[in-house]
C-alpha cells in the first residue's frame, strides 16, 4: 500500500500535498473548536503541528527540509515555496481597498506604523540578548517579531541563514498566540468595545490571526475592523523590512 501512495504523490504531489494540508487544517480548527473554544486560532495551532511534523521528518530521515524530505510528502515543498509564499503576501496587500484604510482615520495609519516599529524593536531587543549582533540576523528575528510572515520575507531578501528564518517564524507565532489568548482579558482595561478601538488595536497588533480570535472572541461585532488594519499591517512590514528597518540596523550595527 505505501509503494501505491508514492508512486501516486510522486506523479501528483502538488495534489497530495493539498490533501495533506487540507486534512491538517481540519484537524487543527477541529483542535481549535473542540478543545479551546475557538479562543486559540485554528491557524496558529496548524502552524505549531507543521513545526513538529518538520521536526519530526528531520530526524528521521536525517535530511535538510523536514517533513519534505519524505517521498511521500515531497509536494509539500511545493506549498511551501517562495512563490505561493510571496503571491499569498501580494494577494493579501491588493485584497483590501485603499478607501477603507482611509476611512479608519489617521489613527488606525498611526498605529500601523507604532505597531510594527514598536514590535521590530522588541524582536531586535530579545535577539540581542541572546547573542546575536550582526544585522542581519537582528533584522530578520526583528521582522519575525512583527508577523511570522514578515520574518521570512524579509531574512529570504537580506540573506539570512534558515535558522534564523526559523527563530523569526518562532517569535512571529508567540506573538499571534499570545494576541489570541490575551485580547479577551484586556479588553474591558483598555477599551476594546467600539470599531475605533478595534482598527487601533488590529494596527498595533497586526497579526491577522491573532487579532481575528481575539476580537472573535472578545466581541465578534469587531473581527471586521481590527482585520482591515491588520491586513496592511504584514503587506507594510514586507514593504519596510528589507528596506528602512535594515538600513537602519546596518548603520547601527555593521
Amino acid at each position: 500500500m505505501y509503494e501505491s501512495l508514492l508512486v501516486v504523490s510522486n506523479k501528483y504531489s502538488l495534489v497530495m500535498g493539498f490533501a495533506v494540508i487540507g486534512l491538517t487544517m481540519w484537524l487543527s480548527y477541529w483542535v481549535s473548536g473542540r478543545f479551546t473554544k475557538g479562543r486559540v486560532h485554528g491557524s496558529a495551532i496548524a502552524i505549531m503541528l507543521g513545526l513538529f511534523l518538520a521536526y519530526l521528518g528531520g530526524v528521521f530521515t536525517g535530511g535538510e527540509k523536514g517533513i519534505v524530505d519524505l517521498p511521500l510528502l515531497s509536494g509539500i515543498g511545493i506549498l511551501g515555496g517562495s512563490m505561493l509564499r510571496d503571491f499569498a503576501i501580494v494577494a493579501t496587500g491588493f485584497g483590501v481597498d485603499i478607501d477603507e484604510l482611509k476611512r479608519a482615520g489617521k489613527a488606525g495609519v498611526i498605529a500601523l506604523f507604532m505597531g510594527i516599529f514598536s514590535s521590530f524593536i522588541a524582536g531586535v531587543s530579545i535577539a540581542l540578548a541572546f547573542g546575536y549582533t550582526d544585522a542581519v540576523s537582528l533584522t530578520t528575528i526583528g521582522a519575525g517579531a512583527v508577523t511570522y510572515i514578515v520574518g521570512p520575507v524579509t531574512g529570504a531578501a537580506i540573506g539570512a541563514s534558515s535558522e534564523v528564518m526559523a527563530l523569526s517564524i518562532a517569535a512571529g507565532l508567540v506573538k499571534s498566540i499570545l494576541v489570541m489568548i490575551l485580547t479577551p482579558f484586556v479588553a474591558p482595561y483598555i477599551g476594546l468595545n467600539n470599531s475605533r478601538s478595534a482598527v487601533i488595536f488590529g494596527g498595533l497588533m497586526g497579526t491577522s490571526s491573532g487579532v481575528a480570535a481575539g476580537l472573535a472572541a472578545t466581541d465578534p461585532k469587531l473581527v471586521p475592523y481590527g482585520c482591515l488594519t491588520a491586513a496592511f499591517y504584514t503587506a507594510l512590514g514586507c514593504l519596510l523590512g528589507p528596506s528602512l528597518l535594515f538600513i537602519l540596523m546596518r548603520g547601527m550595527f555593521a
